[in-house]
């Protein structure tokens, strides 16, 4: 039911997100980063809830990201949310290449502790690759979820019909933030380690969620 009704708000915020975005393009944001990167310094995500999150991409409420690499490349991977719910990682399932993937269907799986939880993919299309580096160091994708921890890139025919279904600018924020309150609300020791402003989360949040608590709220999260 929770779950039920956090996905009602999300649909209405992105429904407004829509009519007030409706005329504007999705952006190559790494490319445009790329070209800048000489003369502009790098900025530092934006911090919500103690989780970062960059302003360049656009964000499924199951914490994938997806950033626009050309006009049907798409680049994929899991937010810092839940690379910190996630907090420890014993290897990653990823698909085939060539492989389908739909939106808000399993794109990959994680596991750790015996346990393994599904994400969701922000994007549609055809796998055209993985990332290797983390095939062979799961962990990468916890460290650095928005650069070398990155998991997939794909070939989307529709990737502006994607985009507009997806989270960004202030409804990104505002679902992180909805997101680390209702953790704590569910686990008030979860985010106890933030400092009082502007702090960071803890690298392995998992650390102060009993065992047999972590399966179910991750996969509430991960809308699994």
């Amino acid at each position: 039911m929770t779950v039920l009704l956090v996905l009602f708000t999300f649909a209405t915020f992105l429904l407004i997100d829509h009519f007030r975005s409706r005329r504007a393009a999705v952006q190559p944001a790494l490319q445009v980063a790329a070209a800048k990167q000489d003369a502009l310094p790098r900025l530092k995500p934006a911090l919500v809830g103690g989780f970062e999150v960059p302003e360049n991409l656009r964000y499924h409420p199951g914490h994938t990201w997806a950033l626009s690499e050309s006009p049907s490349l798409v680049r994929v991977g899991m937010d810092d949310f839940a690379s910190k719910l996630t907090g420890k990682l014993e290897s990653i399932t990823l698909p085939q290449r060539g492989q389908w993937i739909r939106q808000g269907q399993k794109m990959c799986t994680v596991h750790r502790d015996g346990c393994a939880v599904d994400m969701v993919s922000p994007i549609e299309g055809t796998v055209s690759d993985i990332n290797q580096a983390v095939m062979q160091d799961p962990k990468l994708a916890l460290r650095d979820p928005y650069g070398e921890g990155w998991l997939l890139t794909v070939q989307a025919p529709d990737a502006k019909t994607s985009f507009r279904n997806l989270l960004g600018g202030t409804l990104a924020r505002w679902w992180t933030e909805e997101s680390a309150s209702r953790l704590q609300r569910r686990m008030p020791m979860a985010l106890g380690a933030l400092a009082q402003d502007g702090g960071v989360a803890l690298d392995n949040v998992s650390t102060q969620i009993p065992d047999q608590d972590w399966l179910p709220l991750a996969k509430e999260f991960f809308l699994s």
